[in-house]
């Protein structure tokens, strides 16, 4: 019996490997972005969260220390507030450049 075409054999190599990789992708796809997005919810809450708190924690030992005229708690409550939104904002932003930046070419 002759040997099969070398040629015939790495093309269909090719091709199963090529498939495979095509399905690995798909699913990729289809489950990543639950979790993404969940991980992405928790990371932008914690990241607004936690400037706010320190803000507030760090007025009221301002306001228990130094008494003034206005209440350093909520000044420095909107501050963290404004600080931490602008956080997320800016990692969204980056996300949003990483993703159109991704290997796969998807957008």
């Amino acid at each position: 019996m002759p040997d099969p075409d070398p040629r015939s054999t790495d093309q269909s190599f090719s091709a199963r490997v090529g498939a495979q990789e095509e399905r690995k992708l798909q699913a990729r796809r289809v489950r990543s972005p639950v979790w993404q997005g969940l991980g992405m919810l928790g990371l932008i809450g914690w990241s607004v969260c936690l400037p706010t708190l320190l803000g507030a924690w760090l007025g009221r030992w301002l306001d228990e220390h130094h008494p003034g005229t206005h209440s350093w708690t909520l000044a420095l409550l909107v501050a963290g507030l404004f600080f931490g939104c602008l956080n997320a904002s800016r990692w969204l932003r980056k996300e949003q450049r990483a993703i159109g930046r991704s290997p796969d070419g998807e957008k």
